[in-house]
């Protein structure tokens, strides 16, 4: 079994009278697409802040490679090899699909030269020409940001989070407000990229977790309701209680795990 690429002691987050996460206790092992799920409200995108230091914690530890990062700010986590999409997307839409790249890789290095010309700096040229090749858009490289479809919008912000070699990508809904075919494209991207880089997704849909996953948290209000394999996930009477809250969606957990 691999060591665990990221992991969690009690990690505790409230806002007000609101428990956002609740004694989190989390291991997640390299080399394994972890997905984590739960319903609206449940403390994921808490959760994400909380690894990638946008959020402090008011108890418990986040180690990544067993070092201890609780506490650390954003750009200094980043720096160590995490980083994460939004929900929100957030590109640079009056540049191209190549220089919304080549600007985040610049702003990823720690020594600048202001006043090299971008046609000898061959490190990054090479570097963005290989992420393009790694999300599919090598044909859209000079194409206006802002005039990219929604679904090829998510893979550019995948794009820029990958351009400086993370060691772990955190996903949070890159799927949503795709079309089925982006969703499809999207999904076999995610899983050839899943190959190089250890990946946690957050998704609501059920038939990307099942068909992406290896492993599966889900949370509700906060805690760990339970952890698995897809298929346990689909067989867990809590987990369909939790989560669809509904007797006539009993069938769905079954139905996105088959698809």
């Amino acid at each position: 079994m691999s060591d665990p690429v990221l992991r969690t002691e009690n990690l505790t987050k409230r806002f007000g009278g609101l428990t956002a996460t609740d004694n989190l206790s989390l291991s997640l092992r390299g080399g394994r697409l972890q997905a984590v799920i739960g319903p609206n409200g449940a403390g994921k995108t808490t959760f994400f802040n909380l690894i990638s230091g946008l959020l402090k914690p008011d108890s418990g530890r986040v180690f990544f490679r067993d070092r201890d990062i609780t506490g650390l700010r954003p750009h200094e986590i980043s720096r160590l090899g995490i980083k994460r999409t939004m929900q929100i997307k957030s590109v640079f839409n009056q540049i191209s699909v190549m220089e919304n790249l080549w600007i985040t890789r610049q702003a990823s290095q720690r020594f600048l030269h202001p006043f090299r010309p971008a046609s000898r700096d061959r490190a990054t040229r090479e570097r963005v020409e290989q992420v393009l090749e790694q999300i599919g858009m090598t044909a859209l490289a000079h194409r206006i940001a802002g005039t990219l479809s929604y679904g090829d919008v998510a893979m550019l912000e995948i794009g820029m989070a990958l351009i400086s070699e993370p060691k772990l990508l955190l996903l949070d809904e890159p799927i949503c407000g795709m079309s089925p075919a982006e969703t499809e494209r999207a999904v076999a991207k995610i899983r050839e990229l899943a190959r190089q880089v250890d990946i946690v997704i957050i998704e609501h849909d059920m038939e990307v977790v099942f068909g992406l996953a290896d492993d599966i948290t889900v949370l509700a209000q906060g805690a760990i309701l339970a952890t698995g394999s897809p298929e346990e996930i689909s067989n867990h009477e809590r987990v369909r209680e939790a989560y669809l809250g509904r007797p006539e969606d009993e069938d769905y957990l079954e139905e996105a795990a088959d698809a």
